[in-house]
């Protein structure tokens, strides 16, 4: 196995399980607004997409102001409850640690907002592990292009050659593809390996994995 110096995270997934409060999210949203019950297959499949194309999946195209309008809702909602369904996922901290204390250098290449990205790494102790943040305010087009993780790239000021993404997603694995990179794709992901469309370079089944790459 390749010797890596710089790694990128997807967050949702991957890090942080934040798979149930997502769910209930798009439960009490489309509740709320189209009266819809959605399934929780449903919205983990599109988990790694940013809120408005997750959004209009389920409510099809949207006005800039009727997003906001529901946008609000969702996020109100999500921040009243994200204490109850938050939580690093386990050996996630060790191994972060593990990465640091060899030198390695760290990011966060994800379809999350910024506001609730730090507030929840922070809350779960990962946040001071981290040097970079790509998040949909970063970048004009996101996940699966490969835009998110080339300006991570120029952030990090990272060969490409030297560097592995980490995800729980298809677009996390189609991302780091046609950005030319390596990827490890987390076995702990709600997710079918078998269902993705790019192979990863690996599967993970132990975050202390990687630092052992």
């Amino acid at each position: 196995m390749k010797n890596y110096d710089f790694f990128l995270f997807d967050a949702d997934g991957t890090i942080i399980d934040t798979m149930e409060l997502i769910y209930r999210c798009f439960a009490h949203t489309c509740k709320k607004f189209m009266d819809k019950t959605v399934s929780k297959a449903e919205v983990q499949k599109n988990v790694g997409l940013t809120l408005r194309d997750q959004m209009e999946i389920y409510f099809g195209p949207m006005s800039g102001e009727y997003f906001e309008t529901v946008r609000r809702e969702h996020m109100a909602f999500q921040l009243a409850h994200y204490r109850e369904h938050l939580e690093a996922f386990p050996t996630v901290s060790q191994g972060l640690a593990d990465l640091c204390a060899a030198g390695k250098h760290c990011a966060v290449v994800t379809s999350r907002k910024i506001d609730t990205l730090e507030l929840y790494l922070k809350e779960t102790g990962l946040f001071g592990f981290f040097e970079v943040f790509v998040t949909p305010e970063t970048t004009q087009r996101h996940k699966p292009g490969p835009e998110p993780a080339l300006a991570a790239l120029y952030l990090l000021q990272a060969p490409k050659d030297r560097t592995l993404f980490v995800g729980d997603s298809d677009f996390d694995v189609l991302c780091a593809s046609r950005a030319g990179l390596d990827s490890a794709f987390v076995a702990w992901s709600v997710n079918d390996p078998k269902g993705l469309t790019s192979a990863p370079t690996y599967i993970i089944d132990d975050f202390r994995q990687l630092s052992k790459l």
